[in-house]
């Protein structure tokens, strides 16, 4: 099966996205609303340190819910900011042509008032987080901006939106601590190869019309050889929180349920059909559940 699959496309119009106002409908799907998945992996890592570090279940339980509600408007916001760089490039590309700004159904300037109404959310949310958070929450905005010109400029964009999307890993840390500290190090670094690894995945829908146009991933770098970049990548991201947990002084029982994630993780390798654009999807989503059994045991090495 071709990468570039006739009619292939990750939008969803239909679904609760298709009962909102026609007016609303294209800005939702300029924010990726329809496909929630984005959200999960941003929250993620967040989430991660959170469970690490947060002292009472009550305060972890507010600071997540000020993560997801972040985590909702940054993607969105995100989106945005890729979308007013790759509106040309987006518009080649089958997966990508029929969003909003590549097809024309918003406008730019639109799409800039959309970005500053998510941003201004996203910084009230900032302001409810201690100043270690927001110092590194603000840090942040220069790598979402910069993301879009990775792919044109290098090989390894997956590694630097490894950087953008584990950024919730060190931020969370310091909204719970209230500082940084040597887990956080490992940690961060695991989420950077975990990002990579499946982001590679999702590239390879796009692999041949990435090709035509000129831009770079790390699917067309390794192509045929993914499933060793996805082993070395995974294998990391274990070792790495691993580490993680034993600088914070989990006890065994976490290093046991890590177990869990190493399968679905292994599964992502073992089933990988670089050809196979809606397999690749499917792969790419199981990440969810890979970073929620990676939550659940980071809490059961607390308890």
């Amino acid at each position: 099966m071709s990468g570039n699959t006739s009619g292939f496309t990750d939008i969803r119009r239909h679904g609760w996205v298709a009962r909102l106002p026609p007016a609303w409908q294209n800005y939702a799907l300029l924010a990726r609303a329809d496909r929630p998945i984005g959200i999960w992996l941003l929250f993620l890592p967040g989430l991660w340190a959170i469970c690490l570090t947060a002292t009472g279940f009550w305060r972890g339980l507010w600071l997540a819910f000020l993560f997801a509600i972040g985590s909702v408007v940054m993607r969105g916001a995100g989106c945005v900011v890729n979308d007013l760089w790759d509106r040309d490039l987006d518009s080649q590309v089958e997966r990508t042509r029929s969003r909003p700004l590549a097809s024309g159904a918003i406008k730019p300037w639109q799409a800039i008032l959309y970005l500053a109404a998510l941003c201004l959310i996203g910084l009230v949310v900032l302001l409810l987080l201690n100043r270690p958070a927001q110092i590194l929450g603000l840090a942040s905005l220069a790598l979402v901006a910069l993301y879009p010109l990775a792919k044109r400029v290098t090989w390894w964009p997956q590694l630097f939106l490894g950087c953008v999307f584990g950024w919730g890993a060190p931020m969370g840390y310091a909204a719970a601590a209230g500082h940084l500290a040597w887990p956080a190090l490992p940690l961060y670094t695991g989420t950077i190869l975990w990002i990579l690894g499946y982001d590679t995945i999702y590239a390879h829908q796009d692999r041949e019309d990435d090709a035509l146009i000129g831009v770079k991933s790390t699917a067309r770098l390794f192509g045929a050889n993914t499933s060793w970049l996805l082993a070395a990548c995974y294998a990391g991201l274990l070792l790495l929180l691993a580490v993680a947990m034993a600088l914070s002084g989990l006890h065994a029982a976490g290093y046991w349920l890590l177990l869990a994630p190493a399968a679905t993780l292994a599964w992502q390798i073992i089933r990988l059909d670089i050809n196979d654009p809606a397999r690749c999807l499917s792969l790419f989503k199981l990440n969810r559940e890979t970073g929620l059994l990676i939550a659940l045991s980071i809490v059961a090495g607390r308890l």
